[in-house]
């Protein structure tokens, strides 16, 4: 009876390692970095200049989006998950000039990518849109 137990016991250790192992790579997939130029409202924050961590969870093309300064989050906001066909050289941020003359996030694309996020909370005027690296 105890052969029997034992080759079970390995088959639920290899699964667990290998389910391991797949979320460990899934979630370096929803890692991304950020500098911004300038102050930026993000969620009805504004995030001053500075380079920011990201990370976003869920499933399919709607994603929480996290942004971290440090180990600190700063924002956490609604995003959309884009296909992007040509990908930018490096990552980078659109943002859309409001009437009152702030910033809004509106996406962020990352270098090499074939996806990008678009911020789909803030509601931030329609005007020119500008990119910050």
């Amino acid at each position: 009876m105890k052969a029997h137990v034992v080759p079970r016991f390995k088959g639920v250790l290899l699964a667990a390692v290998v389910l391991l192992a797949g979320s460990a790579f899934a979630s370096d997939a929803n890692k991304g970095s950020l500098e911004l130029q300038n102050p930026t409202n993000v969620a009805g924050k504004q995030l001053n200049r500075g380079n920011y961590n990201l990370r976003w969870e869920g499933t399919g093309d709607q994603v929480e989006l996290k942004i971290y300064q440090g180990k600190n989050l700063v924002a956490s906001t609604p995003a959309k998950v884009l296909k992007v066909e040509n990908p930018t050289s490096a990552n980078s941020a659109v943002v859309n000039k409001n009437a009152d003359g702030s910033s809004s996030l509106s996406e962020v694309r990352f270098g090499g990518k074939k996806y990008a996020l678009q911020i789909v909370s803030d509601g931030g005027s329609s005007g020119s849109g500008g990119a910050s690296r």
